[in-house]
Order: C-alpha cells, then sequence, then structure tokens
C-alpha cells in the first residue's frame, strides 16, 4: 500500500461564540490516495471549506492534525507550510484569487517564481499550460480582459503549473455558466489523469461527484462515505 498524498488524522475545528463552543469539525479522519479522486459534499455551512483549509494549511486545527507527503502541516511555522504548500499542493476556489495587476502569463508562472525556479523556464512551463487549457492567444490579458471561464481555466493552470501531488478545489466551477462549468471540470479531470495529481474537491453538484473515485459526506461535523 502507497502512503496517502493527503491524511486527515482526527481534526476537530472549534469556533467561540461569546460563551459557548461552537464545534464544526469533530474528528474528521480521511486518507486520500495518489492520483484518487475525492468529492466532499454536505448542506451548507456544515465545514466543507473549513475543513478544506485546514488541509491546506491556511486554517489550523483546535485538535489532530493533517499529513502531506508525510509531512504534518500544523504546529510549523509559516515559512515551512508555505514550502509545503509550494512543493505538493495547489488551489482552486469558486472565484479566480487570479492578481489583477498580472498578466494571465504572470499569474500562472508565479508559484514558479515563488520558489525561484529561473524566469524563462517559469514563463515557457506558463506558456505551455496556457495554451494546453485554451489560452495560447490570451497570455498578456490581464484577469479583468479575460471572460470568467477565461479566468477559471487560468486559475486552474496555475494551480497545476508546479506539478503537485494534491489539488484542493472548493467549488471550483460554482461561479460558472454549464457549458464553461463542463469545459473547467474536464480540464482539470484531464489533466489530474496526465498528471496523477490527487484531487479534492467540495462541490455541492452531484453531478460532479458523481465523477469523482469516492464521494464523501461531511454532515454534523463527521466525514462519511455517501450513501
Amino acid at each position: 500500500m502507497t502512503e496517502p498524498v493527503l491524511e486527515c488524522r482526527n481534526v476537530v475545528r472549534e469556533f467561540s461564540e461569546g460563551r459557548t463552543t461552537l464545534r464544526v469539525l469533530r474528528g474528521v479522519n480521511l486518507a486520500v490516495q495518489p492520483a484518487e479522486r475525492v468529492a466532499i459534499i454536505g448542506a451548507s455551512g456544515s465545514g466543507k471549506t473549513t475543513l478544506l483549509q485546514i488541509m491546506g494549511g491556511l486554517d489550523e486545527p483546535s485538535d489532530g492534525g493533517v499529513l502531506v507527503n508525510g509531512a504534518s502541516m500544523h504546529g510549523t511555522t509559516d515559512a515551512a507550510k508555505g514550502e509545503l504548500r509550494n512543493r505538493y499542493i495547489g488551489f482552486i476556489y469558486q472565484f479566480h484569487h487570479l492578481l489583477p495587476e498580472f498578466t494571465a502569463e504572470e499569474n500562472v508562472a508565479m508559484p514558479l517564481l515563488i520558489r525561484r525556479d529561473p524566469k524563462p523556464a517559469a514563463f515557457e512551463a506558463a506558456r505551455t499550460l496556457l495554451e494546453r487549457v485554451g489560452l495560447g492567444e490570451r497570455l498578456h490579458h490581464k484577469p479583468g480582459e479575460l471572460s470568467g471561464g477565461e479566468r477559471q481555466r487560468a486559475a486552474v493552470a496555475r494551480a497545476l503549473i508546479t506539478r503537485p501531488q494534491l489539488v484542493l478545489a472548493d467549488e471550483p466551477t460554482g461561479n460558472l455558466d454549464s457549458g464553461n462549468s463542463e469545459h473547467v471540470l474536464g480540464l482539470m479531470l484531464e489533466l489530474n489523469e496526465e498528471l496523477q495529481t490527487s484531487l479534492v474537491i467540495v462541490t455541492h453538484d452531484h453531478s460532479i461527484a458523481a465523477r469523482m473515485d469516492r464521494i464523501l459526506l461531511l454532515e454534523d461535523g463527521v466525514l462519511k462515505d455517501s450513501a
């Protein structure tokens, strides 16, 4: 058995509201294998996004922990978490989070530049991936000059530019019409298969969830197999 790319061990997340404590996650356990596609579904406000942020080291659990490629994502420095994220994880959000002052090419190259890859190689990799997602003619356009579908395709390219072992996607097509949604999801699944990247998608869309290897339901703070 290969080592999981992502492992959640008894993850608990609590928030204080006045004198009361709200327990959003109640001991979540999950192991994601290399190249596995996992969907997490659940009612609005069930803690899906909170769980995804903890997986990516963007939020701290109240108890328990997360391992990415065998390394702990928590109880370490911000710099160490940042290095883990840059090396192993790609993020795709419902809203693209592209930097408005940079071109599509610069946005996609950014994760490689952050880890100090040579500029020519970083930009060449960005151009290749943007061409792959159908944006070869839009390299020098800024996000404000791209359509919603184009921005999200650029965001997919940025998430995959480092060839991460794991992609965490939070409602990645939730802001798109059905045609663009299908195009973006198709690209994600095609590149997931080609790069053998593990994929964890938080979604309310059961048609998207049905295309994953496994569907998990987050309910009352507990993650379980969806019936």
